[in-house]
């Protein structure tokens, strides 16, 4: 069974930095892609970025490129994203999500999910 924990969630100020991580386990495919999304309170839940896994090809949302870093740690399964420069506007809560295949932005194209981690941006 595919399970995905997100961590690493908190509040930190406009132009501050946080990493959140998402450890996964059980996942049996041989060619698979994470990536994170977000969804703020009365919005949809957006892509925000995604990594091939044994590639390491990367993918961004344009809000997030150049300030965002998407990595992962094949040795314990785990995904990263470096957060750096960050707005209120990236407020949200951060989920991770795992699919068969290529890195692709739209939510029901994946099929496992994690619960989610808070990131809250505000001074």
């Amino acid at each position: 069974q595919v399970q995905l924990v997100e961590s690493g969630g908190g509040l930190v100020q406009p132009g501050g930095s946080l990493r959140v991580s998402c450890a996964a386990s059980g996942i049996t495919y041989n060619y698979y892609s994470m990536a994170w999304f977000r969804q703020a309170p009365g919005k949809e839940r957006e892509f925000v970025a995604g990594i091939e896994w044994y590639s390491g090809a990367t993918a961004y949302t344009d809000s997030v490129e150049g300030r965002f870093t998407i990595s992962r740690d094949n040795a314990v399964i785990t995904m990263y994203l470096q957060m750096n420069r960050l707005k209120p506007e990236d407020t949200a809560l951060y989920y991770c999500a795992v699919r068969r295949g290529m890195v692709r932005s739209i939510v029901r194209d994946y099929d496992y999910w994690g619960r989610g981690t808070q990131v809250t941006v505000s001074s």
